[in-house]
């Protein structure tokens, strides 16, 4: 799916991202593009005809950092809605999201992420994020053991 065919869908488009875990720390991107650009969220991504949510998050997840993780659960889904000047819906996504651990590796930046940190999911480090990440962060810090 193109950056293009992303503005002004006629339906709400699907995607996944995943809270990322390892030594009590969150693993957080910043946004190359936009929306958010030069925010931190999670990783994560539309998902393809034929994938089930978890297997796109797995893919997202390894396209955008290049670690595989070990999904625990899912968390909730979150709603994103843009709209323009002119009150019209610009994009509109519903996210699945899940919670997971990687256990080794250091993520790669790619075209879709400037940097990454490792945070403090309780502080997010004072990062500028997404809306609705912090929430999102503690409900699947809940799901770890």
């Amino acid at each position: 799916m193109t950056d293009a065919s992303r503005s002004y869908p006629s339906r709400p488009i699907l995607a996944a991202s995943v809270a990322i875990f390892r030594d009590g720390r969150v693993l957080l991107g910043e946004r190359a593009r936009s929306p958010g650009q030069g925010l931190f969220s999670l990783p994560g991504g539309v998902v393809e005809l034929g994938e089930t949510l978890e297997e796109a998050a797995r893919r997202e997840v390894r396209e955008e950092t290049g670690l595989d993780v070990d999904i625990v659960g899912f968390v909730r889904h979150n709603e994103v809605v843009y709209r323009d000047k002119d009150g019209v819906v610009h994009r509109h996504f519903v996210i699945a999201v899940f919670a997971a651990r990687s256990p080794e590796g250091e993520p790669e930046v790619s075209e879709e992420t400037l940097a990454f940190r490792w945070a403090d999911p309780a502080t997010l480090d004072g990062l500028p994020v997404t809306d609705r990440l912090a929430e999102i962060v503690a409900a699947a810090r809940a799901l770890l053991p």
